[in-house]
């Protein structure tokens, strides 16, 4: 690669850093880690292929498969009221069936519930620009929400909503497996972790979920509208980069 080439490539990172409300560097090494931790299962994602989308489950079924009887299973929902709201599309969940890193959101939005893929609008192109600073792609993550169905008028989930729709979420990550689930907002949150603990105090702190480490963080449709909480999901993203790299969680007792 050129200089320029490389100049044009560190003015498009520091750009995308700039986006995501990365302000400055540091010559601090702890700031800019990268490779002092010996990588795992999960290691740098420019040196590692993506895992086989068609990893065995224990009954002998990939994930792939899994998740397509998961989905057929689901099948046109009428489980709750939402499914006479103005729904267009149930919203299932997207990426590596065989993902190290599952992110989870609320419900889908306007966008999502047209296009029936989570996180594509506003708040979902902030979400990719958060996967990329910690240089993943959307393709090597897998993202879900807790419930499948656009709320009319983006409201809040019911919480008959979210009982009813929560048992397919789970069964999403027992599928898939992952070794880090981010709790995007205080639903993903509050459904994952049993807790009603406001998500301020929630966030940035690894909690065990099954053989997953599980961290709660602000959603992204919240920094659309307090920017000045970008730096607190960076801080919180380089802690899940860590942890993908082969770090050891610091594990807090659940809440």
């Amino acid at each position: 690669m050129s200089q320029s080439d490389q100049r044009d490539q560190l003015a498009e990172h520091l750009k995308l850093f700039g986006e995501f409300g990365v302000v400055g560097v540091s010559r601090d090494p702890a700031w800019r880690r990268r490779g002092d931790v010996a990588p795992g299962p999960a290691a740098t994602p420019a040196t590692t292929a993506a895992p086989s989308a068609a990893t065995v489950q224990a009954d002998g079924e990939t994930t792939v498969e899994s998740l397509e009887m998961l989905r057929a299973e689901i099948g046109d929902c009428t489980r709750c009221k939402l499914h006479r709201l103005g729904r267009s599309h149930i919203v299932f969940g997207v990426g590596n069936p065989s993902a190290d890193l599952m992110l989870v959101g609320e419900a889908p939005g306007h966008d999502e519930d047209l296009q029936g893929v989570p996180f594509v609008g506003r708040a979902g192109q902030l979400l990719t620009k958060i996967i990329e600073a910690i240089e993943l792609t959307r393709d090597q993550v897998y993202i879900a929400n807790v419930i499948k169905c656009r709320p009319p008028e983006n409201r809040n989930p019911d919480p008959d909503e979210v009982e009813t729709c929560e048992p397919f979420l789970f069964r999403q990550v027992q599928i898939i497996k992952p070794k880090v689930i981010v709790a995007l907002g205080t639903f993903a949150a509050h459904t994952l972790l049993r807790s009603t603990e406001p998500i301020s105090k929630l966030r940035g702190r690894f909690y065990r979920y099954g053989d997953a480490a599980l961290l709660a963080t602000f959603h992204p449709a919240y920094l659309l509208r307090s920017p000045d909480r970008k730096r607190d999901v960076w801080d919180d993203m380089k802690k899940v980069r860590a942890v993908l790299r082969g770090e050891a969680p610091d594990v807090s007792a659940q809440p």
